[in-house]
């Protein structure tokens, strides 16, 4: 298969990527092109279809060149994409999702927050459904958009004739197929994968929560064809093909959400010697970082940890239950925290000059900071951060939650921004283990984090991840595990592998293994950690003052 190439297109939140792959995951070539995001009133994220669709074959045209093949060399096209939320008319033309009116605005971003009250009163209605979201449902979800769409722009939410998850688009603009993945409509739209008597959309679900006319509708709108990911749906049509540079009729598989493909590019890899199974598998969390982070884990049995989402069945390893944990903001949060620090523009200026990046400076000064303390860590001992500036998405499940800083004093040099950054990059850390903590409770034994991301590729960010969760993290050999995981199911829709765990299997690999830390420094993030907790627990004290 060595002479067969994949091609895994993802569309992050920032930019489209395009990455191909051999049969044994080595990357060949990569392409990126940036997309356009509108942000208004605080809470509103939106882009284009259009924009979103040209990144993509831009991108594709460029992995192509830099890998020096042909478009015959491809022999299937996967894709991921963020969660976010696509409507068209029924002449697949953009219908405005903004409130300024804009057509081309027909996005509403995964981390849009816009629809918090509805979210709040879909988790008033204490529905079965919601037993499979964690037991709250998340303004990030497609639900609360669509009621807010419904509410607030009535006319949209009439001339829609599909809505879509952003990979599900991709797919259908590229076979003109409308087939919806198991792993959106499952994970972000409350579609059942496993229910008895059977599975499928909950009509009286949709009633209740002031969506009935879906139901109504047979679900039309969003989605009546609904197959696991990575089966091929049919091949890329001639338009597309020409957009992107590919040949007509190359294999599109089902597509999958961008983090879920960060698992399927991670949790394959053998480690220790074992390849995964159910019961290895167990073990491990796969941690995607980048604007926001996942935290992706599978089982045999549902599991059901309080305020994570899932358990979502066949939603990322056909066949397995999906736990997903994450943090609402992450890569985002480190670069607010950094741009908005009073010596940000010299930091950023030093950093171009120099050829470097912001956090390296960082680093290296953290490094000169701590000559006289035995680790870098122990700098942080009376800085403390709550990092829930976006809310919290698990295992809290409050999106209103915002973000805390104790210690600040009256400094606001260079090495004052370190200090911050260092307890910011902790504090994350110390939400993951928040996270792995609750996995854990209900029936994981997660010892193990496989990490990718843009975040993970700053040593201190998986540093303080291993030694603040007491797990070993596992750097993967290629970095671009998303694209990987995209490309993984390129393989599975050309039926050059039978099945997604044998894909990951045979494209997936270890690289390198941070061991955490033992001793006083583990104590001393056990003492943080409580610090971490009891934040939460003094803003809750604080609102309840402010009721007064």
């Amino acid at each position: 298969m060595a002479d067969r190439l994949y091609l895994g297109i993802d569309v992050g939140t920032g930019s489209a990527r395009a990455g191909i792959f051999d049969g044994q995951g080595r990357r060949r070539g990569i392409g990126t092109h940036p997309l356009e995001i509108w942000s208004e009133h605080g809470e509103h994220y939106e882009q284009s279809s259009e924009d979103v669709w040209q990144a993509c074959c831009r991108a594709v045209k460029r992995a192509l060149e830099q890998a020096d093949v042909g478009a015959e060399s491809i022999a299937g096209i996967g894709f991921d994409a963020t969660c976010s939320l696509v409507a068209l008319d029924a002449a697949d033309r953009p219908v405005t999702v903004s409130s300024s009116g804009e057509d081309a605005r027909n996005v509403i971003l995964w981390m849009d927050h816009r629809a918090i009250a509805e979210a709040a009163r879909i988790n008033e209605t204490s529905h079965e459904v919601l037993r499979y979201v964690g037991g709250v449902i998340s303004p990030e979800m497609q639900t609360p958009k669509l009621l807010w769409l419904k509410t607030h722009l009535p006319a949209s939410w009439s001339r829609a004739a599909r809505f879509f998850d952003l990979p599900d688009y991709l797919t259908y603009r590229a076979t003109g197929s409308d087939v919806r993945s198991l792993c959106s409509t499952t994970c972000k739209w409350t579609y059942l994968a496993a229910r008895d008597p059977g599975p499928g959309w909950q009509t009286d679900f949709f009633h209740e929560i002031g969506l009935g006319a879906l139901a109504e509708e047979g679900f039309r709108r969003i989605g009546t064809q609904i197959r696991p990911m990575g089966e091929r749906i049919s091949g890329l049509t001639d338009s597309a093909a020409r957009e992107l540079g590919l040949c007509p009729g190359t294999p599109v598989g089902v597509s999958i959400i961008d983090a879920h493909a960060g698992g399927l590019g991670l949790l394959g890899a053998v480690v220790d010697g074992q390849p995964p199974d159910p019961s290895t598998l167990q073990r491990r969390v796969a941690l995607i970082g980048g604007t926001s982070s996942c935290h992706m884990a599978v089982s045999r049995e549902p599991r059901y940890p309080g305020g994570i989402w899932g358990p979502y069945y066949s939603a990322m390893i056909p066949g397995l239950w999906l736990t997903e944990g994450g943090q609402s903001a992450t890569g985002a949060l480190i670069d607010h925290v950094i741009d908005s620090h009073a010596s940000s523009a010299g930091l950023r200026a030093e950093a171009e000059h120099t050829g470097t990046t912001a956090y390296a400076l960082l680093n290296a000064r953290l490094e000169r900071m701590s000559e006289q303390q035995p680790l870098p860590a122990l700098l942080t001992q009376d800085i403390h951060v709550m990092p829930d500036f976006h809310g919290n998405r698990s295992p809290r499940a409050d999106p209103t939650l915002r973000g805390m800083i104790s210690g600040l004093d009256l400094t606001s040099g260079p090495d004052a921004l370190a200090l911050l950054y260092l307890a910011t990059i902790q504090a994350i850390a110390y939400g993951t283990r928040h996270i792995i903590q609750t996995m854990n409770s209900s029936g994981y034994q997660i010892d193990t984090v496989l990490a990718c991301g843009g975040d993970t590729k700053n040593p201190l960010f998986v540093r303080e991840h291993a030694d603040v969760t007491g797990c070993r993290v596992v750097l993967p050999r290629e970095p671009e595990a998303v694209l990987l995981g995209a490309a993984i199911l390129g393989a599975v829709a050309s039926g050059d592998r039978t099945s997604v765990l044998e894909a990951m299997t045979a494209m997936d690999a270890a690289a390198v293994e941070i061991q955490p830390a033992t001793g006083e420094l583990r104590a001393y993030h056990d003492r943080k950690y409580r610090v971490f907790q009891r934040m939460h627990d003094d803003q809750l004290i604080y609102r309840e003052l402010m009721k007064q």
